[in-house]
């Protein structure tokens, strides 16, 4: 029962939350830039404005038009997997492997999503996105499965309570830096958001989307961001694990928004790198999660 009163959180925790987390994301680039910046709130005038207007489309095709929701649904998925408070509502046999799958299920869409709008800024995006997911997610499989190699168990319970329950171990520290180093990539934060781009290509894959589909696909983003930043601090940084269930949550949620108030410093103080720069520093960061899970398996 515990494990569905926290699935129900989470689902509806990511879903609501998400635009207040990403409106003191947006007070912080403004603070560094040394502006007043919008209310905490905007994010939420700016989905609730996208909702209401009209769907423009493009092009009138299936992929194009279920991308959005296809998107928005996986990252709920992917939230019904991430633990919250020690608890995971969602836990079988495999479900680290399945967490991978739905995680890349949304990149994945988004780019069939921008083929098929027929823009040559969204072939460019896609292009973009494709070349950051061949060295990305295998960052973020890695240093998983390295953890779950610890843990002797693809449970996700049984990885999370790994770090609780044993010694201080070398491969799970650095699989925590290879995890966090990719987090910038996946969260489509400055210095890798080259899919996206505004300055440069107009958002790539979703150029061709407004009203009420740009919402869902911004909205993906907003959650997607929730979900990959609770993943690593209930994963890699457990600690305090004290107290209730509830008094738990809200110290995952704390450590969440000071992870989200880093993401956005690094995202305001590094430039955006090219696709080019971008790959070799990714495969670098392949290389330091490799030498986690070699470390991994010889049980350092």
């Amino acid at each position: 029962m515990t494990s569905v009163a926290v699935g129900v959180f989470n689902i509806v925790f990511v879903l609501l939350a998400a635009p207040l987390f990403d409106g003191v994301m947006r007070q912080v680039k403004a603070r560094i830039h040394s502006r007043r910046g919008p209310s905490i709130l905007q994010t939420y005038f700016d989905l609730g404005k996208l909702m209401v207007k009209e769907d423009q489309l493009a092009v009138n095709n299936f992929i194009f038009s279920v991308t959005p929701i296809i998107c928005l649904g996986s990252v709920l998925l992917a939230a019904l997997f991430v633990p919250m408070g020690g608890v995971v509502p969602l836990g079988f046999a495999g479900d680290t492997l399945v967490l991978v799958y739905v995680l890349t299920m949304g990149p994945i869409c988004l780019c069939l999503g921008g083929m098929a709008s027929g823009s040559p800024y969204a072939y460019l995006g896609v292009n973009r996105e494709i070349m950051m997911l061949m060295v990305v997610e295998p960052v973020m499989a890695i240093s998983l499965i390295a953890s779950a190699i610890k843990a002797h168990s693809l449970m996700l319970a049984d990885c999370i309570r790994q770090p609780l329950t044993g010694a201080p171990s070398f491969s799970l520290a650095i699989c925590a830096v290879a995890f966090f180093l990719a987090l910038q990539s996946v969260m489509a934060k400055v210095p890798f958001d080259l899919p996206e781009a505004e300055q440069e290509i107009m958002e790539g894959p979703l150029i061709e989307y407004s009203g009420r589909k740009l919402a869902m696909l911004k909205w993906s983003f907003y959650c997607k961001q929730i979900v990959l930043l609770t993943l690593f601090m209930e994963w890699f940084v457990p600690w305090p694990a004290v107290g209730s269930l509830p008094l738990r949550i809200v110290l995952t949620l704390v450590k969440v928004l000071v992870g989200a108030v880093l993401v956005e410093v690094i995202a305001q103080v590094f430039p955006r790198l090219k696709i080019a720069q971008s790959m070799r520093y990714f495969v670098s960061v392949i290389a330091v999660a490799l030498t986690g899970l070699m470390l991994a398996v010889m049980g350092l």
